[in-house]
């Protein structure tokens, strides 16, 4: 049996994209404005963001969204650990636990429900146009994140 590797794999733009479904980013973009436009929190959007987008294992997005959150002044030692933000609780508010944790179970939905805990905090930490906020940035970075990561989307390159 032979593996292929990613690095083997021919990478697209995401202009190919655009070229070939003309609207489609236009739609997710909309749907990303929407949540811009309630006022969330960005920092935490841009948190959940990459934290999804490693779990989905989506290189472009990754870095897009790394990018994004050290100009919004995320700091570098908290973007290092999100991976592992459950053993580094400390670096991260309840607010950011509990919607990293919102995030990680709705990216997993296939392979199981929301666990009631899980449900409860969110419900108890974030208002109802704060949690549907946040669940729409959830299914916008995971749609975002089944079409650049197949796909194989170049990543932009890394800023400081």
């Amino acid at each position: 049996m032979s593996t292929t590797y990613a690095s083997t794999i021919p990478h697209l733009e995401l202009s190919d994209l655009n070229d070939n479904l003309p609207g489609v980013q236009d739609a997710l973009r909309e749907m990303g404005k929407a949540v811009t436009d309630t006022g969330f929190d960005k920092q935490l959007i841009e948190l959940v963001k990459v934290r999804v987008s490693q779990i989905n294992g989506c290189a472009y997005c990754a870095q897009l969204h790394l990018n994004i959150a050290r100009q919004l002044g995320v700091s570098q030692a908290r973007l290092d650990l999100l991976a592992v933000w459950r053993e580094t609780s400390r670096r991260y508010s309840r607010r950011e636990r509990v919607a990293l944790g919102w995030a990680e179970a709705l990216t997993d939905l296939a392979h199981r429900s929301i666990a009631a805990d899980v449900y409860t905090d969110a419900t108890e930490e974030f208002t109802e146009t704060e949690l549907m906020a946040l669940t729409v940035a959830i299914a916008n970075i995971n749609a975002w994140n089944r079409i650049c990561g197949p796909l194989h989307f170049s990543p932009p390159e890394p800023t400081s």
